[in-house]
């Protein structure tokens, strides 16, 4: 199962973790995380990420109650008993310019009162290399966060691989079809 190896907050999250009654929420994000094998090929841009993605997601919609937003949102979000909402940004499978999109999208739901609380989700530094080229990282949604949200209620959790395996299947796009 993947490793959480990383939680970087920003402004007060935890506290507001506490304070709104979200712990349970956010443990079913990093459940979401971890509940799979995931065993890659340790070689650079080796690995897909589509399947990661689709891993992550499976277990967030057999969870229950979490809602998805397919784009132009927060992908997951959900609401505890008490009316607090948690979203979450995961950010495993397409470029890291895209944690920006990610950050806005939260940054506008905290500020306009949509969610209590945001987490965004993406492979550790030592994971990405491994994975599709320009797989977003650690340290890229730390410099998303501190340039454009840092004082929102925001963590990022990062995650790496339990071990080697054979290479994840990537996906093949238009490009890969040979169309131009």
């Amino acid at each position: 199962m993947p490793r959480i190896t990383a939680r970087q907050s920003y402004n007060g999250f935890e506290r507001k973790i506490d304070r709104l009654g979200l712990g349970s929420l956010l443990a079913e994000v990093e459940d979401a995380v971890t509940w799979f094998d995931l065993l890659i090929e340790e070689s650079r841009h080796a690995n897909g990420t589509k399947w990661i993605r689709e891993q992550i997601d499976a277990r967030f919609a057999a969870i229950g109650g979490w809602q998805k937003i397919a784009s132009g949102g927060v992908d997951w979000t959900k609401m505890n008993r008490e009316g607090s909402t948690l979203g979450v940004e995961v950010q495993v499978s397409g470029r890291s310019d895209l944690l920006a999109v990610d950050v806005l999208h939260l940054r506008g739901d905290l500020a306009g009162g949509q969610l209590d609380v945001g987490v965004i989700v993406v492979p550790d530094d030592t994971l990405s290399p491994f994975l599709t080229d320009r797989t977003p990282n650690l340290r890229t949604a730390i410099k998303h966060v501190e340039s454009r949200a840092q004082d929102m209620a925001v963590q990022i959790i990062a995650f790496q691989h339990d071990g080697t395996g054979p290479s994840i299947p990537k996906a093949t796009t238009n490009l890969g079809r040979g169309r131009a």
